[in-house]
């Protein structure tokens, strides 16, 4: 089976959608349809029904095993690229959100060294940041989301340790009518528009139902997406320290947490490597 197939097929399970995943794997809704065909033919069953767009029964069994064998690719991918990668390497991956002047400041530390290491910094969604993490393709994955109080992160994977927390608030534009709330639940919002920016603050991920999405952002800059607000697109669930201009208005029961993911097998010297994470 082409481990290309296999990702089309996986993301069409995903999204739902033939054209959804046409647009997330930057192809025509015919390729997608022909790629899902192949595969059907290669196996010699239908794997999704079409309208709707859901698994078969043996598309279930295909989707396990599928996930799971993209997952080891990207594991062998990041794994060689460690191995021929130059002595000293620090890749660092985050979310928008969770770049903190600590961040940069333990970066900065780092590199101004003797002999310092060779670092790059991937700033992506959660998701891909969490699968990078998983696979190795980077030595620490530093991840942000909104959670209650007292819990961690929804996280895949065990062992991701808390390094930061903030107010979770709800940002709007200077004037609007919530700005004289001195808090505010997200349920009492149901009638607000709000703005769906998947790379920065998931809408699907905040704990409420009902809400109603006026605009999607798919950007990962926080600048453009303030901007977005302030112009009055819509609402948007932010950290405190990230509102800037904004008016900030405390979710009950909700808080802003920055997570640490290391990376299995992180080429990065392991003095500097414990240097940063002593850091942050």
């Amino acid at each position: 089976m082409d481990p290309h197939l296999l990702r089309t097929f996986v993301t069409v399970a995903e999204t739902g959608s033939f054209s959804a995943a046409a647009e997330r794997l930057n192809f025509t809704q015919s390729a997608v349809s022909q790629q899902i065909a192949a595969l059907e033919a290669d196996l010699g069953t239908p794997l999704l029904t079409r309208r709707p767009v859901a698994l078969t029964p043996a598309g279930e069994r295909l989707h396990r095993h599928a996930t799971l064998i993209l997952v080891r690719l990207e594991a062998a991918r990041a794994d060689v690229t460690r191995a021929v990668a130059p002595p000293g390497r620090l890749i660092v991956g985050l979310t928008p959100l969770a770049w903190t002047r600590r961040v940069a400041a333990a970066l900065a530390r780092i590199r101004a060294e003797p002999g310092r290491l060779r670092s790059r910094v991937l700033v992506a969604g959660r998701d891909r940041i969490v699968a990078a993490a998983v696979t190795g393709e980077i030595d620490l994955g530093i991840v942000d989301g909104f959670t209650a109080p007292s819990d961690p992160l929804p996280l895949p994977e065990a062992g991701a340790v808390g390094i930061a927390e903030d107010t979770a608030v709800v940002a709007v534009p200077a004037g609007h009518p919530l700005a004289r709330r001195a808090t505010v639940n997200l349920a009492d919002l149901v009638d607000a528009y709000w703005i769906d920016a998947p790379e920065v603050t998931p809408f699907a991920r905040l704990p409420v139902d009902g809400l109603r999405v006026g605009l999607r952002y798919d950007g990962a800059d926080v600048a453009i997406l303030r901007g977005l607000i302030a112009a009055g697109h819509g609402l948007a669930v932010l950290p405190a320290k990230a509102v800037g201009e904004l008016t900030g208005i405390p979710v009950l029961q909700l808080t802003h947490r920055v997570e640490l993911l290391r990376g299995p097998g992180a080429e990065a010297p392991a003095a500097r490597l414990s240097e940063l994470l002593a850091a942050l």
